[in-house]
């Protein structure tokens, strides 16, 4: 099963997102690969507000402040900052055309918000942000440290970025399907992308090209197909350590957060899918896939 990082799929997050009804005509194809990602992948307004309400239950003040690390576009932190008219969010990435792709389709709708906003074209273990009430890591991407102790390393300067009380938001797969090589195809159903242009419905296919079990090495992409029949393939590219989550866990603690939590989906029979409501979990049974938030605490 591919990782679905609560994207607006039926198992996930966002389950039904909403259908045009136009026309499919050759001008309405979007080909732009970051466009297609975010339609498929990404559910910022469900990540903020999970976000929002965990750390108002732990924290008993609301959370104000944020650093999204490896965040690409920035579609997170920009949905952050609209939440509320106090909240300031920080993205940190290295890659300038990424961000500078968030700037023009995402930072540049926020008119007064983004003065709340601040990018910066930077290595996550390097960058230096004003403290902040939580970081968020998330669509895996942190899972590009292989070792332990480049891991433990980003936990620390992680926790470093962090209040007295701050909250660290992670996201993992796992599952039976996790260490597998295989493909997994689902259709993406019309919808509105940033610049309110109509996306005609498309399929997104996960391929876990090739993992290593002897190290847990993954190497994965994203393929995406059009509905006049192009085919973007490769359209992203990722080689990866899948991480189990007692690794993480115990990572977190040696970096120096009090506890962790694991928060997942439950499963509804009568449909037969997800039933996207993350709930802390102490025991759960493994399933050929699974989503779900790993949340560190100072």
């Amino acid at each position: 099963m591919a990782p679905k990082s609560k994207q607006k799929a039926k198992s996930g997050k966002g389950a039904k997102p909403g259908t045009n009804g136009h026309k499919r005509t050759e001008k309405s194809i979007v080909r732009d690969r970051h466009i297609l990602y975010e339609a498929s992948v990404q559910s910022p307004g469900e990540d903020v507000r999970f976000f929002t309400r965990l750390f108002k239950r732990r924290r008993k003040r609301p959370l104000r402040r944020l650093r999204e690390d490896f965040c690409g576009t920035a579609v997170l932190a920009c949905e952050f900052v609209k939440a509320h008219p106090e909240n300031r969010a920080w993205g940190v990435d290295f890659h300038q055309p990424t961000l500078d792709w968030g700037i023009e389709h995402h930072v540049s709708k926020l008119g007064a918000d983004a003065e709340r906003l601040e990018l910066l074209c930077a290595d996550v273990m390097d960058a230096d942000t004003p403290l902040v009430d939580a970081v968020g890591a998330l669509n895996f991407s942190y899972w590009i440290f292989k070792e332990r102790e480049t891991m433990l390393r980003y936990f620390r300067r992680a926790r470093a970025a962090l209040v007295d009380d701050g909250v660290f938001f992670l996201d993992v797969f796992g599952g039976q399907d996790a260490m597998a090589s295989q493909e997994e195809d689902r259709k993406i159903s019309g919808q509105r992308g940033p610049d309110g242009q109509k996306i005609p419905t498309f399929k997104y296919t996960w391929h876990q090209a090739k993992f290593n079990v002897v190290n847990h090495d993954m190497t994965c992409h994203i393929h995406f197909k059009l509905g006049d029949g192009t085919k973007l393939r490769k359209a992203f590219s990722y080689h990866w350590r899948v991480w189990t989550l007692p690794e993480l866990q115990d990572l977190l603690i040696e970096a120096g957060f009090t506890s962790t939590e694991v928060h997942m989906e439950g499963w509804d029979d009568d449909n037969d899918e997800a039933d996207g409501i993350f709930r802390r979990r102490s025991f759960m049974e493994n399933q050929l896939g699974w989503v779900g938030y790993l949340v560190a605490l100072v």
